[in-house]
């Protein structure tokens, strides 16, 4: 399917493909630009005033937590990781999407905000998330969870989420639930989808592959830590939604950790959004698939949790 006309009225106005040579921009003025007025502040969603949202730490890693329902009963919790592939984006740059979640799902939404890259590479946004992951299971009380525990991310952050999914089944944690939305599963990247949609759908193969080395940093791309695509024994992780767009390099290899989980007798449901770029998940003032995906992705998460 070609891509759907949102999506083509996206790349023809924003450019994302402009920022072609990222060794010789590097991280910090990529950063330095995103971090400038967001052009695409208002597309992201409205910042809806909750009756909770605080800024608090996990065992020194920086979260943020948002809370939807004025009473202080204990709920459902989902962790958030955001996307920006290992290297940049924030929970300043997520909070539209993760206030937005805190009332579709009803649950405590508890944002993270991981270790970057280069300054900080692999493993460290890994373990930070882990470390929350585990932290919320320590003190539920601090966080006002009934016991209900999914975690969920995009991109890079769905990388996360799928580690911190694997590292919990062996610590013997239950989590609920698993949601990866265009997740980065393999450092291969030698699918189909990466080399249909290399150039010009958003987010470039060339992108993906700098981002992952500066994460990387000479580790084994096959290490499940970095890949848990990779991951020998998938058994007895958590049920999993994986939300997939059809143009998007990450497209195949969220499909085959469905698929690999499903084979294993794991509860896995894939989803794929015709037409869709890279992204789109995050901008439901550009794309009505967006507000689709978030409906779908709630109503998973209720059920689960």
């Amino acid at each position: 399917m070609p891509l759907h006309p949102q999506a083509r009225a996206y790349l023809a106005r924003y450019a994302p493909d402009a920022e072609a040579d990222l060794d010789s921009i590097g991280p910090d003025e990529i950063r330095e630009r995103r971090a400038a007025p967001d052009p695409l502040a208002i597309q992201r969603g409205p910042l809806t005033k909750l009756p909770f949202v605080r800024d608090e730490q996990a065992e020194g890693v920086p979260i943020r937590i948002y809370r939807a329902d004025p009473g202080d009963g204990a709920l459902p919790v989902a962790v958030f990781f955001h996307r920006g592939g290992w290297v940049y984006g924030s929970v300043k740059r997520s909070d539209a999407l993760c206030r937005d979640l805190a009332i579709r799902t009803r649950a405590v939404v508890v944002s993270v905000d991981y270790r970057l890259a280069p300054e900080h590479p692999f493993p460290a946004a890994a373990d930070d998330a882990w470390t929350v992951v585990r932290d919320l299971f320590a003190r539920p009380a601090f966080y006002q969870c009934n016991g209900g525990v999914a975690v969920v991310g995009e991109s890079a952050g769905g990388n996360l989420a799928a580690v911190a999914a694997w590292r919990a089944r062996d610590a013997g944690l239950a989590l609920r639930h698993q949601v990866l939305i265009c997740p980065a599963l393999d450092l291969a990247m030698d699918t189909p989808s990466y080399r249909e949609y290399a150039k010009g759908h958003g987010l470039r193969a060339a992108e993906m592959a700098w981002c992952a080395t500066t994460y990387a940093e000479g580790a084994d791309p096959a290490d499940p830590l970095l890949s848990p695509l990779r991951l020998p024994d998938v058994a007895g992780l958590p049920p999993a939604t994986v939300v997939t767009a059809e143009c998007d390099v990450l497209r195949d290899e969220g499909e085959r950790y469905a698929e690999r989980l499903a084979g294993a007798g794991v509860a896995a449901e894939a989803r794929r959004f015709d037409g869709m770029i890279h992204g789109f998940f995050g901008l439901p003032g550009l794309f009505d698939q967006a507000t689709e995906a978030r409906d779908y992705v709630a109503e998973r998460l209720r059920e689960f949790l």
